[in-house]
Order: C-alpha cells, then structure tokens, then sequence
C-alpha cells in the first residue's frame, strides 16, 4: 500500500469515527428528552424544575428582548411555564422542548401586545442584548468601544417593527437555525428569510447612520 493511499485510509477511518460519535451523542440526547418528556408529562416534580431551571433566563431574556419591560417580561415567563405545563400532552416526540416552549413564548407575548399594545414597552430600560461571557481577550481590553458598538446596535434593533425584530431575535440572539425560528414565530420559513433580510437591511441603514452622525 502506498503511503498516499495509506493517508487516505486513515483520514476516511477518522472521518467514520467522528461521524459515529456524533450519531452516538444525537442519539443519546434524543434518547435522554424522550425521558425527560415522559417524566414531564407524567407529572414528575423533579422534571418541572429541570425544565424551569435550564429555560427561564432564556425566556425572560427573550421577553426583554422582544421589548417588553422588566416587570411584564417577569409575569410573561411566569405565564409561559404555566401554559407550557398544562399543555405539555400536546408536545410529541421529535419536537424538540426548546422549539415548543419559546412557541409558546412567542405566543404569549402576542397575545400581550394585542391586549395592552405597545403602551407598555421598556421606555428608558431598552431591550437586553447579553454579551457572550466568554467574550475574547482583545474585546475586554476595548470595552469601551465594544460597549458603545452594543449601545448602537440595541437602538437599531429597538427602533425595528415587531415582526422584524422576531427574526433577529429568534436567529442571531437567541440561536435558532432558520426553520426551527419559522417554526416558533408560527410562518412560512420564506416569509421569515424575507422578514429577516428586510431586518438586516433595516439594521445596515440605522448603524450607517449612527456612525454617520
């Protein structure tokens, strides 16, 4: 055997390997919810609180993000957790939990805007964008102007409509691949690419001018 063809060989047997270990690990996470949501839905205690404990920042973030102020965004996790308990029977296997629950988040929070509108939005908090925590070396030591880059970016995406501001939310701050973000805000994944790019395009046009003036 060649040495090129021995290469080959080896890099192809890594390739495998990889590929197995991360099936191993999908499996064993699909594995590990499906328990999780029998636990859940037979109305395991301990379960609830797992669920609690590794989605309520989340959501709350996702609330203050959305535009709501800190008081509604409290009460509105609140009442997303409470829905989510009493219709945990509608969530079936291969729908992922995180998926489901920032559906109902999304719902709630709607649902909120249509009864109060928007006389309740954050006036004088602005919407939390959280920075990584592991933020780079180079970023800490440049705060100041990372700060300030932050500050722009939170009133360009403030000043967005609603509908616009979901699309940024759902896929760059809180990490959802654009099918599985369609899926939660309840549209068409083209109508959310499209919202999206009217969202980038929006941004692109509001940072122009800050940095302009």
């Amino acid at each position: 055997m060649s040495l090129e063809t021995q290469d080959s060989t080896e890099q192809n047997s890594g390739l495998r390997h990889l590929i197995d270990v991360q099936d191993s690990r999908q499996s064993a996470a699909q594995q590990g919810q499906a328990e999780w949501l029998t636990h859940l839905q037979s109305g395991d205690r301990a379960a609830a609180e797992k669920l609690v404990d590794q989605y309520y920042q989340r959501i709350y973030l996702y609330m203050r993000q959305l535009g709501h102020n800190r008081q509604a965004s409290e009460d509105l996790t609140q009442e997303v957790f409470m829905k989510a308990w009493y219709h945990l029977g509608q969530l079936r296997n291969g729908s992922t939990l995180s998926g489901w629950l920032f559906r109902i988040a999304h719902n709630v929070s709607c649902q909120h805007w249509r009864r109060r509108g928007r006389r309740e939005a954050a006036v004088g908090e602005g919407i939390e964008l959280r920075a990584e925590d592991n933020m780079g070396q180079e970023i800490r030591e440049d705060r100041v102007a990372y700060t300030e880059q932050l500050e722009r970016l939170q009133l360009a995406v403030e000043g967005l409509s609603l509908k616009l501001r979901q699309t940024i939310v759902l896929h760059y701050l809180q990490g959802f691949p654009i099918s599985a973000a369609a899926r939660v805000a309840g549209i068409r994944e083209g109508t959310f690419k499209s919202r999206l790019n009217q969202a980038l395009e929006a941004l692109r046009r509001k940072t122009d001018t800050y940095q302009g003036s």
